[in-house]
């Protein structure tokens, strides 16, 4: 099954309500994974990275603005990180370490953050290289969770899967993207690389 719901039925409010309900989510999925190609995955980005992306939400779908409360509830999230009950294997494309949000020092600091985090071990972080070959046709980012969803954001509507053809497909995907990413030594190098380059283009 397939379900679409417009983002700004789903943000009527603001931002905080969905946020509230993706805690809600990330606690009851125990093991997670997401491909995110161009931007940093949300659990673990900045508070100031996050205020850039709450801020092109609500300006671009013309919703109420609840900034500062989205965010707030963004990294109540983070907290399935630290406690202990869960796991996300996570592959970032590598445009999503250059795609620029907030400028050089906000990007400095969401790069020192990956560095900061990717050896958690609720967390296995690749990055898959913009050259990378990889054995399935090119797509959106996307989540998946252990109770048997995955979720796209589009830029219109949030879209959820729940048919067991799809999900399996999703697997073979993601199986697929996280085999040709970069992981662990390596993947420290390539974020290490990108905060070289914000570095001197904050200096």
């Amino acid at each position: 099954m397939t379900s679409s719901t417009p983002w700004q039925q789903r943000l009527s409010t603001g931002t905080e309500a969905i946020q509230d309900e993706m805690i809600r989510w990330y606690q009851q999925s125990r093991r997670g994974r997401a491909y995110v190609p161009d931007m940093v995955w949300g659990t673990l980005q900045t508070e100031a990275y996050a205020t850039v992306i709450l801020r092109r939400v609500v300006d671009f779908l013309d919703v109420p603005d609840d900034v500062p409360a989205g965010v707030a509830k963004r990294m109540e999230r983070q907290q399935v990180l630290y406690d202990g009950e869960h796991h996300y294997d996570v592959v970032l494309g590598e445009q999503a370490l250059y795609t620029n949000i907030g400028g050089p020092k906000v990007m400095c600091e969401q790069m020192e953050r990956l560095l900061r985090d990717i050896d958690l071990p609720s967390l296995s972080l690749g990055v898959l290289p913009a050259t990378a070959e990889v054995d399935v046709i090119p797509m959106p980012g996307f989540n998946m969770n252990d109770s048997g969803q995955v979720s796209y954001e589009l830029v219109s509507s949030g879209v959820d899967i729940t048919d067991q053809v799809e999900l399996t497909l999703h697997d073979k995907a993601f199986n697929a993207l996280s085999s040709a990413a970069s992981h662990g030594d390596a993947a420290k190098e390539v974020i290490g690389k990108t905060l070289g380059f914000w570095s001197e283009m904050a200096a």
